[in-house]
């Protein structure tokens, strides 16, 4: 009874955090399916004459330097923010499941050369490899993508490797390669569906993870070009502004970074819990 009662607060505050985190979600979603079509408005639109106005009732988020609204942009730069991290993590699970897959059901030499290219790429931090990427090309979306999903497939692979491992020892298979199928019938019909929950909750939780680190290469300077509307270019065209005093034009891009992000990862963990709640450390990215 006294280990129910305990339990009940820790059910109740995750409960809530779920919930919070798909209101949130959905407030969002319909923020950059709807807002943009609806407003028609031009969100590059200057206006000297109302540069750096704090927020109020025309202008909710204020202004920027030149003039443009504050609200519309962050809008428009958490659609390409999440534009980038979608296409990004997906991406990056389909190389990652691929890869870890044929590890893992291979075995061997071809599984000891795949961890060993896994460790190397491991050991180089993910940012500066994304630089070293992305600088290769102009600044635009595709780049950014390539050099996210690039950079992020490993632990999807470790994950799949390690649940294809896990589902090689399960009576089924021996069942299916005693009864004659190939190692090709196995991968695809056996091993593939065993791990496609795991593959599409490292999809979800590496989402954020790509929305961060695009920011951070624009903030760089080096992922989107500067006159298009993203959360790590709002930022970083912000910085002057901040230094004089004017908080808004970084606040508010900040946290159209920070709560959608939580809000994402807060329910990649809540589905986590569900999938795996033995190992809930395993697939944190």
């Amino acid at each position: 009874m006294a280990e129910t009662a305990l339990a009940r607060p820790g059910r109740t505050t995750r409960r809530v955090r779920v919930v919070t985190s798909a209101v949130i979600v959905t407030v969002v979603a319909l923020a950059v399916l709807v807002v943009p079509p609806l407003a028609q408005l031009d969100q590059q639109a200057v206006d000297l004459a109302n540069k750096l106005d704090p927020p109020s009732l025309a202008h909710p988020f204020g202004t920027d330097d030149v003039g443009r609204d504050l609200l519309l942009r962050c809008v428009y730069g958490l659609r390409v923010s999440l534009l980038v991290g979608l296409v990004a993590a997906l991406t990056a699970t389909v190389i990652g499941t691929a890869i870890g897959a044929l590890a893992g059901a291979f075995g061997g030499w071809a599984d000891r050369i795949v961890m060993r290219v896994v460790d190397a790429l491991s050991s180089i931090p993910h940012l500066l490899l994304g630089i070293f990427i992305v600088a290769m090309f102009r600044p635009g979306v595709w780049p950014v993508i390539v050099s996210v999903a690039l950079t992020h497939w490993i632990s999807t692979a470790r994950i799949v490797r390690s649940e294809v491992l896990s589902l090689r020892s399960r009576p089924f298979i021996d069942a299916a390669v005693s009864g004659g199928a190939s190692r090709t019938r196995v991968i695809v019909r056996h091993l593939l569906p065993g791990v496609l929950p795991q593959a599409g909750l490292a999809a979800v939780l590496m989402v954020p993870h790509a929305m961060w680190h695009e920011s951070a290469l624009s903030f760089l300077g080096l992922g989107l070009p500067a006159h298009q509307a993203s959360l790590g270019n709002l930022v970083q065209s912000a910085r002057g502004s901040l230094l004089a005093g004017d908080w808004w034009p970084t606040l508010f891009p900040g946290l159209f970074l920070i709560v959608p992000t939580l809000a994402l990862a807060g329910l990649a963990g809540a589905w986590r819990d569900q999938i795996n709640p033995r190992r809930k450390s395993e697939l944190m990215l």
